[in-house]
């Protein structure tokens, strides 16, 4: 009877002690959840950063002495399903960290749901200032629109030796609207003429109207900071009627499929960008290229190599604090200082953006080639 006794108070001692253990380490390992968008309108940017997780992920599986799980939910491109995405992360899979989304508006779908469960993110490509503003827990591993959108602009004056820019919008992406706004502000401000404002939307195939105005306007340049197929398309059309102006556009671009899409149309396209091997000089990223084109049988690129920048700043902040509680991480996450990620040094500065590098990059006998980097 007394050994029953004993055995009875040490289960009540371990249920106790179990109530006071997060989930993470109750378990055999800490689920790091992803929502990415594996298909729909812009399904190549969750692959390329799909395949960038699974490299970094393989470089550092572990943190804490226990095994990383990631754990992948599509959102179909889609807002809607990115917040279900990240619902479901949280309540059903209990992950401690959360990467994702790729692009703004399903990012700014998914982080409130994040921030009020106290779950940190880290988007891996979303822009817009908008994405982290006034939240505690959602920061991301590339720059921000206002910075790119000021390179776009003096890269356009200094390099281009531009003086009057047309400017094609996607109004259907915060995104697009964002950097456009930020390039035509500095564009201005650096003595630049906008002789054009043209407007498409996600999906639109006829871009006739709008490139009419454009050849009216007879600009220097066509600034148009959309999504790769929207770029592609619009710059055969412009080709075909005759418009041999440069293109600039944003971080967006730097897909396969821009170049599978538009072929010799894209050709001398230019982007500001997040990473180019050629600019990668860290220790981790001399890593990971070699990892990721041993296994891909290509070119590392920037999505990939943001989305293990997220990986690898999570896993470091995990460690830093020692803990898999979400507002240690979060904490740890915003000390981050001078951390040499795959796209460069990365300091966390204000509301969770990141104080690094723009890469400028174009397009050139079919690849995406390096042409200069700007510091902040």
């Amino acid at each position: 009877m007394k050994g029953i006794r004993w055995f009875k108070i040490l289960s009540v001692l371990m249920a106790l002690c179990a109530c006071f253990v997060s989930p993470a380490f109750a378990e055999d390992v800490i689920k790091i959840g992803a929502y990415l968008p594996m298909t729909g309108a812009v399904a190549a940017y969750g692959q390329m950063e799909w395949n960038g997780l699974q490299i970094a992920h393989e470089m550092r599986p572990k943190a804490l002495g226990k095994e990383i799980k990631l754990v992948l939910v599509d959102t179909k491109s889609d807002k809607i399903e990115a917040a279900n995405a990240v619902s479901r992360l949280i309540e059903k899979e209990k992950v401690v960290a959360i990467i994702g989304e790729a692009i703004s508006g399903n990012t700014m779908a998914g982080n409130p749901i994040s921030e009020a469960a106290k779950i940190p993110s880290v988007s891996p490509t979303a822009t817009n200032p908008l994405v982290t503003q006034g939240k505690k827990y959602a920061f991301r591993a590339c720059f921000i629109d206002p910075f790119q959108g000021q390179v776009a602009a003096r890269f356009a004056r200094d390099h281009l030796k531009a003086k009057k820019a047309a400017v094609i919008i996607d109004i259907a992406q915060d995104y697009c609207v964002g950097l456009a706004n930020f390039f035509v502000k500095e564009f201005v401000k650096l003595g630049g003429q906008v002789v054009s404002t043209t407007y498409i939307q996600t999906g639109d195939q006829d871009f006739t109207a709008q490139l009419s105005a454009v050849q009216a306007a007879n600009p220097d340049i066509i600034y148009a900071p959309n999504y790769y197929t929207e770029d592609a398309l619009m710059a055969k059309q412009a080709r075909d009627l005759g418009i041999n102006v440069p293109i600039l556009t944003g971080d967006g671009a730097q897909a396969d499929e821009l170049i599978k899409i538009g072929g010799k149309a894209v050709e001398n396209m230019y982007f500001t960008a997040h990473f180019h091997k050629k600019a990668a000089t860290t220790e981790l990223a001399k890593e990971y290229i070699k990892k990721f084109e041993a296994k891909y049988k290509k070119e590392a690129d920037a999505f990939g190599a943001l989305a293990a920048d997220a990986y690898f700043l999570l896993v470091d902040a995990i460690e830093r604090a020692g803990s898999t509680d979400g507002t240690k991480i979060r904490d740890a996450l915003a000390s981050t200082k001078n951390f040499q990620g795959v796209s460069g040094v990365i300091t966390m500065g204000e509301n969770g953006n990141p104080i690094k590098s723009v890469v400028i990059n174009k397009v050139e006998d079919g690849k995406f080639v390096y042409v200069t980097t700007v510091n902040p």
